[in-house]
């Protein structure tokens, strides 16, 4: 069990991983569930950290694209790459914004700024459907929200915009790059993470979903390139060690790093700061090591983690529609987290995000890239 191995000698499939991925998504369901009881109030947020995940995806992206990419080029051209990128990632955003506007109208409130939603013309609405399905972001004019999202419909579809910006930096030049250079480049963009964690007002590393505001920007950049450079650097250094038990122990390790409540209150941002950066810099690298030189022992371990890596995509670019519908039934209805339909309704919102996830998979995304691969990728 103590047996080191070279990734660039042996290329595992990593089930544990696909794991881990689908129990950060699920993570972020309930965090974004209940965040509507926080009331904008950074310290009472449950699942404090939930938002963390986005990193750990980028990491996690940055990870497995190094690790399947990095020897093939000598096979495969640029048009290849992007084709079988778009194959994996474009159907589901697809999803995400229809099932956004198909409940668009359900989700009016004023309490949330979202006032404006019910006197939204269908035409407005639709362009806005159509573009998000491109991932190209869109500005004021076409917030029909209030939130200010660069997708108004789905508002996590933010991350998968810099998600393609990676891939592309990662086919023209990351993919060139020393491992010399990379290591200068991961330390240069921690140096910007830690910084904009540290001068951040609140504390933490929330943001990057607005192209209007250029601090937004800044700050989905920011988030973006750490993880996905330390992604790549581990790929390419790491020698994996084999971990008993490695998707049990991975997986509580990052509920908790999620869920971890707040440190520093409202008065010391320092001590949050320093807990976000310590979880992005060290504990995520660690997860992800640990993970990847891990097996999968047993049927059950082995369905379990394959449903949570099916579903993680999904869940993550299909549930937060439904979040906005119960998110607009909180507020409006002036309801508390003591109340115990709110739980309720909670819950249900999540089950039904992971239900949904399922069958927009199987019934959908599996068939739809079975046949694109068949059409676009299998011929070459």
């Amino acid at each position: 069990m103590n047996q080191t191995f070279n990734i660039s000698q042996s290329k595992p499939h990593y089930e544990i991983l696909d794991g881990l991925r689908g129990v950060a998504a699920i993570m972020v369901v309930f965090f974004h569930a209940f965040e509507t009881f926080s009331n904008g109030d950074h310290t009472k947020q449950i699942i404090n950290h939930g938002y963390l995940a986005v990193d750990f995806f980028f990491m996690l992206s940055g990870y497995v694209i190094s690790y399947a990419y990095d020897n093939r080029w000598n096979q495969m051209t640029l048009k290849d790459f992007f084709v079988r990128r778009l194959v994996r990632l474009q159907p589901m955003i697809i999803i995400g914004s229809l099932v956004g506007a198909v409940l668009f109208y359900f989700q009016h409130s004023e309490g949330l700024g979202w006032g404006g939603i019910s006197t939204t013309p269908v035409w407005k609405l639709l362009l806005v459907m159509f573009i998000g399905m491109t991932v190209i972001p869109v500005g004021k004019s076409l917030d029909i929200r209030g939130w200010n999202e660069m997708h108004p419909l789905n508002g996590p579809s933010w991350s998968l915009f810099f998600e393609y910006i990676a891939n592309i930096v990662y086919a023209l030049i990351l993919r060139k790059t020393s491992k010399i250079v990379l290591g200068v480049l991961v330390l240069i963009s921690a140096g910007f993470t830690i910084h904009y964690a540290f001068t951040n007002p609140n504390g933490d590393m929330i943001g990057g979903w607005s192209i209007d505001d250029a601090t937004q920007l800044r700050i989905g950049f920011t988030r973006l390139a750490f993880p996905f450079l330390m992604g790549i650097l581990l790929a390419r250094l790491a020698k994996l060690k084999f971990t008993k038990n490695a998707f049990f122990t991975t997986s509580f390790i990052l509920i908790i790093l999620f869920a971890f409540p707040r440190l520093g209150g409202t008065e010391a941002h320092w001590q949050n700061a320093f807990y976000e950066c310590f979880t992005l810099i060290v504990m995520f690298p660690i997860v992800i090591l640990l993970g990847a030189g891990g097996k999968v022992v047993g049927e059950k371990a082995n369905q379990l983690c394959k449903f949570l890596g099916d579903i993680s995509y999904p869940i993550y670019i299909t549930h937060f529609p439904l979040v906005y519908v119960y998110m607009a039934w909180i507020v409006n209805g002036k309801h508390t987290l003591e109340e115990p339909q709110s739980w309720i309704f909670g819950l249900l919102t999540v089950a039904v995000s992971i239900v949904l996830a399922y069958c927009f998979m199987k019934f959908y995304d599996i068939p739809v890239r079975k046949w694109l691969n068949k059409k676009l990728i299998s011929k070459k």
